[in-house]
């Protein structure tokens, strides 16, 4: 059987994805950087070996090369060539709990931030839910952070109904679960949690500073209350380099 050439695979990964090949071929290097292929300090291949080896051309190496160096990952210098000066920061700090008493837990040093906050809204259509609507929500997109980094983007729906209950301090100091979890006349009848890898678009490159097509994690969270009635929806998008999933088995 014949081998498949190193370049060859990489020709044949970036054809099976629309995402940009500049940007594939900048998470590839990236990954080289993580796993110490290219170690730093060390010279990596000229922009003319990368665009034979990746097969394609090398506007698109000079690409992928400038989205590093605006990372701080490689330098170049003429005549001498392109360099690795830093790894890529993965800080696995932030779990992603599966069992309820985690859900109601915020992360250590969390900053919780409110880019919008609307009120009197509807669920988002398309979706399958475990409950019946409520008349309307009051819908928060928040932002995570930790040490200036954020790892967390998330859309809040909360049950208009129950908003008076919940003090306004609340919203930017604890987790979408514990939001609702106390409520006086309220039971949690039902909750789900649902995990979905995905890659990140141009919004939530913007608001979690990462490249266009990084890995994320798309975490729904949802609450039934005694009635049937949806009181929480949250939908988060955690930054894949920066967390883990945590389930308890017993």
């Amino acid at each position: 059987m014949q081998s498949i050439k190193p370049e060859n695979a990489t020709v044949r990964a970036l054809q099976k994805s629309n995402v940009s090949r500049y940007i594939q071929l900048a998470n590839l290097f990236r990954q080289r950087i993580v796993t110490g292929e290219w170690e730093v300090g060390a010279r990596i291949p000229t922009v003319k070996d990368l665009a034979e080896q990746c097969g394609v051309a090398t506007m698109t190496i000079r690409q992928a090369l400038d989205l590093l160096e605006k990372e701080g990952l490689i330098e170049r210098y003429r005549a001498k060539g392109t360099f690795v000066v830093e790894r890529p920061s993965r800080d696995l700090w932030c779990e992603v709990k599966t069992d309820w008493t985690g859900l109601l837990i915020a992360r250590d040093n969390a900053v919780i931030e409110i880019l919008s906050d609307e009120r009197n809204v509807n669920l988002p259509r398309g979706e399958s839910y475990i409950g019946n609507p409520a008349p309307a929500y009051r819908h928060l997109r928040r932002r995570h952070s930790r040490e200036g980094s954020p790892f967390l983007l998330a859309d809040v729906y909360v049950d208009e109904r129950v908003c008076a209950a919940i003090p306004e301090e609340a919203y930017t100091r604890v987790t979408a679960m514990r939001l609702i979890s106390d409520i006086p006349g309220q039971t949690v009848a039902d909750a789900n949690q649902v995990v979905t890898i995905g890659s990140a678009d141009l919004e939530t490159s913007t608001e979690l500073n990462i490249p266009i097509g990084d890995p994320v994690a798309q975490v729904r969270r949802m609450a039934v209350n005694q009635h049937g009635d949806v009181i929480l929806l949250a939908n988060g998008i955690y930054r894949g380099d920066m967390m883990r999933i945590e389930v308890k088995l017993r």
